[in-house]
């Protein structure tokens, strides 16, 4: 049996995540999706969908879908519907898990890993976060769970943007950019995103491509390339034009937040796992997501490096191609990490 790809949507709560499932799944797209829904709450996806009475844990819907509300451990879940799809009990093409809106995503996507029986089973394909433009900054500052959930994303949907001015989804992108450069933002109304924005978007596969939107990458250099102005983190006030939006700043000290280390020399490959090994040990429950593309001695293959919390992982890519610069680039994405700290780490296990 092929592993069932697996899809974790998180966002605050109220941001629209239950409405962006629900258009998901009532879409005729020929796709039999199984939903884990990981709390009881008003907004719960079956009384308004299922309109049913029934103590059943899951329940098949109409279409083919089939919603499955939890209680118990994730784990139990995900082996009950890999079981029932083996007998043929049940059909399903893929899992989407929906979080509370207070869950951290973590735990949620190392289950994937740390378990051998759901690694069997399943594929986790991407951590969607939904964020809502009208309530974003207040709880972006006062919960911290809201930045871990942006910190995590490898796709982030924003709700409500009809609700606030321009220059306010703006400032909120800008933000986000920060705290997560990797993941792709796009505004959403009422749910509606192109299920090819929502499925097999692959942001745990360690592929060659490291999306980092090249501005993050010129805004990064701008700052940190000796000028004359006094270093600061991404995320602090400045007033380079590079951070200028219509004319007003953003001054969100925000506690999760990303860097990018880049260089064109190659890493000895063990220095570089004593570092990273060392770096998760210390830091491993505040760093979120990391992922780079690198350049090591030794191979003309790219190595494909990723992690999320103390889990790292890597593997040989395709050769660098004739032409191609040869250039290292590895994102760190997590909670008050010492910036400094992991960059002249990277620097030092160069050759």
């Amino acid at each position: 049996m092929s592993l069932i790809p697996a899809t974790i949507l998180t966002g605050f709560l109220g941001s629209g995540k239950t409405t962006l499932l629900k258009r998901v799944l009532e879409e005729a797209h020929g796709q039999k999706i199984a939903v884990i829904e990981n709390e009881f709450g008003e907004e719960n996806i079956d009384n308004e969908i299922l309109v049913t009475e029934s103590k059943e844990q899951i329940i098949q819907m109409n279409n083919g879908c089939i919603c499955c509300t939890i209680r118990e451990d994730l784990r139990e879940a995900l082996q009950l519907l890999a079981a029932k799809k083996r007998q043929g009990l049940l059909d399903f093409d893929r899992v989407v898990i929906e979080t509370t809106g207070l869950a951290d995503p973590g735990p949620v996507a190392q289950t994937f890993f740390m378990d051998d029986e759901i690694a069997e089973s399943y594929l986790l394909d991407s951590i969607l976060t939904l964020v809502d433009a009208k309530h974003a900054m207040t709880q972006l500052d006062e919960r911290q769970e809201a930045r871990r959930q942006v910190g995590f994303a490898d796709q982030i949907f924003i709700s409500k943007t009809d609700l606030v001015a321009a220059d306010e989804v703006d400032a909120l992108m800008h933000r986000l950019k920060h705290m997560n450069p990797r993941a792709p933002q796009k505004a959403v109304h009422f749910g509606e995103a192109a299920l090819s924005e929502v499925f097999d978007l692959r942001g745990f596969n360690l592929n060659a491509k490291l999306d980092i939107d090249p501005d993050f990458l010129t805004e990064e250099a701008h700052d940190h390339e000796g000028h004359d102005h006094p270093e600061h983190a991404p995320g602090e006030h400045c007033d380079h034009p590079s951070h200028q939006h219509g004319g007003h700043h953003h001054h969100h000290e925000d506690d999760v937040k990303s860097f990018v280390f880049k260089s064109e020399r190659a890493f000895d490959p063990a220095k570089l796992e004593d570092f990273l090994g060392a770096i998760v040990n210390i830091y491993g429950p505040r760093m979120l997501r990391y992922k780079g593309v690198l350049l090591m001695k030794g191979t003309d293959r790219k190595v494909i490096f990723q992690g999320v919390h103390q889990l790292m992982g890597s593997d040989l890519g395709p050769a660098w191609a004739a032409g191609e610069p040869r250039v290292s680039k590895m994102v760190f994405i997590g909670i008050d990490l010492p910036q400094d700290i992991f960059l002249q780490g990277m620097e030092q296990c160069l050759v």
